[in-house]
């Protein structure tokens, strides 16, 4: 007698049962993505058409409403033809013209059937006489799955301006290929304004405030990294070594020793991390992982004494800096209103 679920169907059954469950989800994603890519693919049609064929001379300012209206008159039942997002696609294509229609023009048509109009109207608002740096929020958010507001946070940070921007010294370090993705998710400054701490803060403060927005910290790090601890104990001969933060890179294969210094850089803070990233090599990484990598971020840095200081480490070691935004009166408290000066000022 076959095995009963809970519900008294036949375990094939309820399996099966499952299976379709999943197929018609897996269909429905399936259908969204293609019915998104159709309109992307027609935007862009849209925005050439109104281009190349310049009826915007012949009726003049009111071209966008007319044809707008033409358009909900003839296609009743159809959405997206407000004046607004007509613009829109004049300037989706103008953003992409020149790549859609260049050497590599079928992998940029489909990279930007992925992501949703409205991301690419946030996009455009944002990048508009930029394609490049267009095109490299269109791969982070494909790559990351970015939500719009998500896209928003990191368009407003300059996250295409910071990327790779670290001092390191990967090229000499690491083979080729390792050493451009490392350098890839390096950024500098890193971006701590999710952060809210006093303005004489100490490095303990700020390692706890990142800590509390592990979420937005681990976004703000880059694609891939898992955290794996904090003052990470590590027994090192007959002495305890703990590192700062210690992460795990799963596109890069790698543990990650991050250390954040309240200071100037020092170049004695390589020769500590340094430190750690072979302790690391030694008593974490296994034969499959590849080599450990150490980043230091301070709150500033000379370029030229960083560069020489990382000259002389065999370890693959990044240096950036950090900013934050929130940052309050080390008095800050007694700055508030108590409840009786706010009821006095109320009353009065």
């Amino acid at each position: 007698m076959p095995r009963k679920n809970p519900n008294n169907l036949p375990q094939t059954y309820a399996t099966w049962i499952s299976e379709l469950k999943k197929r018609y989800a897996q269909s429905q994603i399936k259908a969204s993505i293609a019915v998104n890519g159709e309109l992307i693919g027609f935007y862009y049609s849209l925005g050439r058409d109104i281009q190349q064929k310049k009826f915007q001379n012949t009726y003049g300012s009111g071209f966008y409403k007319k044809l707008s209206d033409d358009l909900r008159r003839e296609i009743p039942n159809a959405k997206g033809f407000s004046p607004t997002t007509l613009k829109y696609a004049v300037y989706f294509y103008d953003l992409y013209k020149d790549y859609v229609e260049g050497q590599n023009r079928q992998q940029l048509a489909d990279d930007l059937k992925k992501i949703p109009w409205a991301h690419h109207m946030v996009i455009i608002d944002k990048c508009k006489n930029s394609p490049k740096k267009a095109l490299f929020f269109v791969k982070k958010t494909i790559e990351n799955n970015w939500s719009r507001s998500m896209l928003l946070t990191f368009l407003d940070t300059d996250l295409y301006e910071r990327e790779g921007r670290a001092v390191t010294n990967f090229t000499t370090t690491l083979p080729k290929e390792q050493g451009d993705l490392a350098r890839e998710l390096t950024r500098d400054p890193y971006c701590f304004d999710f952060v809210e701490v006093r303005s004489d803060f100490e490095e303990r403060e700020l390692k706890d405030a990142l800590l509390k927005n592990i979420e937005m910290f681990l976004m703000e790090l880059g694609r891939g990294f898992a955290y794996m601890g904090r003052e990470y104990r590590l027994q090192v001969g007959e002495t305890e070594q703990f590192l700062d933060m210690l992460f795990y890179n799963t596109k890069l294969h790698c543990y990650v020793v991050v250390e954040v210094k309240t200071g100037k850089f020092e170049p004695a803070y390589i020769g500590q991390l340094s430190t750690y990233v072979v302790a690391v090599n030694h008593l974490l990484k296994s034969a499959e992982d590849k080599p450990t990598l150490g980043i230091l971020v301070c709150k500033d840095k000379d370029e030229v004494l960083a560069q020489y200081s990382l000259e002389g480490s065999v370890n693959p070691i990044a240096i950036s800096e950090f900013e934050l935004l929130k940052i309050y009166p080390k008095d800050f408290k007694s700055c508030l209103p108590s409840i009786k000066e706010l009821e006095d000022q109320l009353g009065g």
